[in-house]
Order: structure tokens, then C-alpha cells, then sequence
């Protein structure tokens, strides 16, 4: 179930913050402002915290209490350390590990928690900045499956690529510009697949980490998937491979 601790009070969040807290968002008076308010807002914007900008009357929807314009949701979960993750991992097993790179819609960030869980991913990967908050439509949408796999937060998602290829794992990912097709890709072996954002796909600075690219064949008229069904296809693949 989701987590329904709030935080709200300038100072509070801040001493949250410093203190390591996960904090899924932090929802801002529209017109705030002054001495705290603004150190606050480069507090969050340092640490990557997720923010939103709303009118006085969703804070009050948020907390009865007075919030002094701020209001701070806590994360469901807890993120583990990816380096502690990966030397827990027999890579002999074959892992597989998911990066997503800047998917911000929950609906879809739940959906591929939920097919990443059943298809025996061992961790997902994302970025502090520029990622969807694990909040209760995530939950939901996982159906709970957000509880069973470890989530990993990195400041910067091509430092954990080249950390996971010194490790001996292969980055792979979907390029339109891909010559070969994902079902003539080799994927019995120790990868981490990397998922783009909805809008614009895997960033092309991402784009060159990767060892391989590949695609999805595409027999309609309309040129993309959604990403979650983009990722449940791949994931899949890799399940078909193996079994």
C-alpha cells in the first residue's frame, strides 16, 4: 500500500533532505518565496528530488497543517546502491537489469515495474533527475511488484552503464537505426536493457554507451510503441531465449 507520511514545513523538509530522506516529491506554493523558500527549492533541485508548482489550495488538499508553502511526499521505498547490487549478483545466472532513461510517466513507469518483476530483471536503474516519482499510481499500476525487485537511483545513468560494462555486462537498447531485428540479438547472456523516454526515446548521448542496438519490427503504419509495451515485448524476447 502506498505510503501516506507527509513532511510539510520549510524546515522540516530541508533537515529531511540533509538528512537523507526518500522523498517521492515536493509539491511548492505557486507564488512562494523568501530566504528558506528559495534555499529549499535548490535543496530539491540538488538532490533530484521530483517538484511541482501549485496553487494554495492543493497543499491544503495535501495537509491541513500549515505548511508555510511546501509539502513533501515520502517515498514508499527505500533505493538500494547499485555497486552493492551488482556485487551481490552472480553474473554466471545470466541477469538482466533494466535502465530507464527519463520516463516520467507513472503509468508506464508501474507497467514496466510490474513486467520487470515477472520476467526476473534483477534490478532497474534510473536517474535522479528527469524520473517518474515511485508514488501511489505506481504502486498501484505495479500491483505491488515495485516491493519485490530493487530499485536503483544514480546521479547520472552513463555512469551506472560504464560501472555495469566493467562488470562484463552488455548495454543493449532499441534504435530505429538498428540494422538487425531484437529476435536476431543475442540476449542469453548478462545485459541491461535501456529504455528511453516516451517522448523523445534513449538519449543520443545515452544512445552511444550502448555495445548493441537493435529493433523492433514495426508492421503497422504507426512508427513507435508505447514504451511499457515497447519493454514487455523486449523482456519477453529475453525470456523466450532462455527458456
Amino acid at each position: 500500500m502506498e505510503s501516506k507520511q507527509q513532511i510539510h514545513g520549510l524546515r522540516p523538509i530541508l533537515e529531511a533532505i540533509e538528512s537523507g530522506e526518500e522523498i517521492s516529491k515536493i509539491y511548492f506554493l505557486k507564488e512562494g518565496n523568501g530566504v528558506l523558500f528559495n534555499q529549499l527549492k535548490f535543496a530539491a533541485k540538488k538532490a533530484g528530488i521530483a517538484t511541482s508548482f501549485v496553487p494554495e489550495e492543493k497543499l491544503y488538499k495535501l495537509t491541513k497543517e500549515n505548511h508555510q508553502g511546501a509539502v513533501a511526499v515520502l517515498s514508499p521505498i527505500s533505493y538500494q546502491n547499485l555497486e552493492e547490487v551488482l556485487e551481490a549478483t552472480d553474473l554466471e545466472t545470466n541477469p538482466v537489469f533494466l535502465l530507464l532513461d527519463g520516463i516520467t510517466d507513472v503509468g508506464n513507469f508501474g507497467a514496466i515495474i510490474r513486467t520487470a518483476e515477472c520476467t526476473g530483471v534483477s534490478a532497474i536503474i534510473l536517474s535522479e533527475k528527469g524520473s517518474a516519482p515511485v508514488n501511489g499510481v505506481v504502486v498501484k499500476t505495479s500491483a505491488g511488484a515495485v516491493f519485490n525487485i530493487p530499485m536503483c537511483k544514480v546521479n547520472h545513468l552513463k555512469d551506472a552503464i560504464y560501472l555495469m560494462q566493467a562488470y562484463g555486462i552488455t548495454i543493449i537498447g532499441a534504435s530505429e537505426k538498428a540494422e538487425k531485428s531484437i529476435f536476431d540479438t543475442e540476449l542469453n547472456k548478462p545485459i541491461a536493457i535501456v529504455m528511453g523516454s516516451e517522448d523523445r526515446g534513449i538519449n543520443p548521448s545515452t544512445l552511444k554507451t550502448l555495445d548493441e542496438t537493435f529493433k523492433l519490427p514495426m508492421l503497422g503504419k504507426i512508427a513507435s510503441l508505447n514504451v511499457s509495451v515497447a519493454c514487455g515485448a523486449m523482456l519477453y524476447e529475453v525470456v523466450r531465449q532462455r527458456q
